[in-house]
């Protein structure tokens, strides 16, 4: 049997330490996780994609199920009919170029900016519309932009950060 995705069940909160576990045992793993801004600045700033489940590239053939099953943090290979089920390498390539483009999105997002900064929005009823940075609002990824109106006024409206981004300076 050649090598191939499957997924795995990890305990309750233990996908890290599965994680390090199969690392361990050198088996190939694929667990996406998403860079997040937490309420609170001492809260993780990254949280699984799928709570609770990893996926290994092995061949059952080389490597028993139960071996997996038993492993300290496993609580089960996803199974259908007591059979392993494969994920398809193209759904994990997608994965990964989703969490991919998701974690560095995130990290464009997080550039500070400064207050008179000429933006885009991106998303949600005013998307395409330019706006000018005011602030950061504090708690959650908040901000406040001036949008232009025709009547030539500016109003503040308040989005998500990762609903705008910079425009380049000309």
């Amino acid at each position: 049997m050649p090598l191939s995705w499957y997924a795995i069940r990890s305990k309750p909160n233990k996908e890290e330490f599965l994680a390090g576990q199969l690392k361990a045992s050198e088996i190939k793993i694929f667990f996406p996780v998403l860079r997040v801004k937490p309420v609170n600045p001492r809260s993780r700033k990254i949280r699984p994609y799928f709570p609770g489940y990893l996926f290994v590239q092995v061949d059952l053939d080389v490597i028993n199920v139960s071996d997996l099953r038993w492993m300290p943090g496993a609580s089960s290979l996803v199974s259908f009919d007591g059979e392993p089920a494969s994920v398809p390498d193209l759904l994990i390539d997608a994965l990964k170029k989703h969490v991919d483009h998701h974690n560095k999105t995130f990290q464009n997002k997080r550039k500070n900016f400064e207050t008179g900064d000429v933006v885009m929005i991106e998303d949600g009823p005013f998307a395409g519309h330019e706006a000018v940075f005011d602030i950061n609002i504090s708690g959650e990824d908040r901000v406040r932009v001036l949008l232009n109106l025709l009547t030539g006024r500016q109003m503040p409206i308040e989005i998500e950060g990762r609903q705008i981004r910079r425009m380049k300076r000309r």
